[in-house]
């Protein structure tokens, strides 16, 4: 078992990765189902939630049926980071976490989330304020460094450590990477296997297959992997890495009907969550990939994208699942995009 304080996880845990407008409650609702041992929301700006912005507010919304699930959040600020945690513990989720990782301009280029990795010591500071505000056990996600030139990952786990955090997420890249190149694990092998870490240490990065995932964990000895891109679409990753880390045996795909059931229940949270126009319309981006594989499905597609009623959607999917019954899926390989290319931030 990995314990994260006093949250138990089965061995080699799958954890969901925070994804700002991804792994929201529905989706991270089919990512449970599909056997993800630890999930996060969305990343939530300290500044925001004290502010009490609407939609920072919403972030907060956790559902039992998920736990454990942590919350996440960033900022540049100790007093805003410290009164953000203060906020996060009165809604009662199982950890609290902090974003050192992300890499897009207006948070990074603010002095937040990536951009935390300029300064080491102000990292050790907003992460010791927050450990001081909270009952809550504290987590990092964090990367390499911020070049090239300054991958302190080793440095950052110590520092982090002594200072109260319970677990330690970490990305094979850089922040100037962003999404470039391949993800390098081996800085990630040596903070997991440097003898003063004693906190659980989740790998990051290009995880978009269970022969990657068993490779990586008997090569790199973490103790369990983060996924994120490549579960967008196909939440049925978890559940293909766990069987084939505890057989040997890879799963075949998802069937025609289990895509078209989650396309339903993905629809149908979204529209309880979000309300029925913007359920609807954010949901319009999802079909492509629980349908990817099917022939000649762009038809259907099209159609989709301007239905207005869950109605009108589920009768559609309905149709689908009778025009293309009995066909063979083919296991297609997961194609790692690059998300924040479209992200609002």
């Amino acid at each position: 078992m990995v314990k994260i304080d006093n949250i138990t996880l089965p061995d080699f845990p799958l954890l969901l990765a925070p994804m700002e407008d991804v792994s929201d409650p529905p989706f991270r609702a089919v990512c449970k189902d599909a056997g993800a041992d630890l999930m996060y929301t969305e990343f939530i700006s300290s500044e925001g939630l004290i502010r009490d912005a609407i939609k920072c507010r919403r972030k907060l919304d956790i559902f039992e049926y998920e736990r454990p699930v942590g919350i996440q959040i960033f900022g540049g600020d100790e007093d805003s980071l410290a009164m953000a945690a203060r906020i996060v513990d009165v809604t009662s989720p199982d950890l609290l976490d902090i974003n050192f990782g992300c890499p897009v301009k207006k948070v990074a280029g603010r002095g937040a989330g990536a951009g935390v990795l300029k300064d080491l010591d102000l990292m050790v500071r907003l992460t010791a304020a927050c450990v001081k505000a909270t009952k809550l056990p504290v987590t990092v996600k964090t990367r390499l460094g911020w070049d090239d030139d300054t991958k302190n990952i080793e440095e950052v786990a110590e520092r982090l450590q002594d200072v109260g955090i319970k677990a330690l997420a970490i990305h094979g890249r850089t922040r100037c990477q962003m999404y470039k190149g391949q993800a390098d694990w081996t800085l990630i092998g040596k903070v997991k296997n440097n003898p003063r870490i004693k906190i659980p240490i989740f790998g990051n990065g290009d995880i978009n297959t269970p022969q990657k995932a068993v490779e990586y964990k008997n090569r790199y000895g973490v103790d369990g992997i983060m996924i994120g891109r490549a579960v967008i679409g196909y939440p049925w990753l978890f559940r293909e890495i766990r069987h084939y880390e505890q057989t040997g045996e890879l799963l075949p795909g998802p069937t025609l009907e289990e895509r078209i059931a989650v396309s339903k229940k993905h629809l149908r949270l979204s529209v309880e969550w979000k309300g029925p126009v913007t359920g609807i319309n954010e949901m319009r981006g999802c079909y492509a990939n629980y349908l990817k594989g099917l022939p000649n499905i762009k038809e259907f597609r099209s159609r989709l994208v301007t239905l207005k009623t869950v109605e009108e959607v589920e009768a559609v999917l309905d149709e689908i699942e009778a025009y293309y019954k009995g066909i063979e899926l083919e296991h297609a390989p997961i194609e790692l995009i690059d998300y924040h290319q479209n992200c609002p931030l």
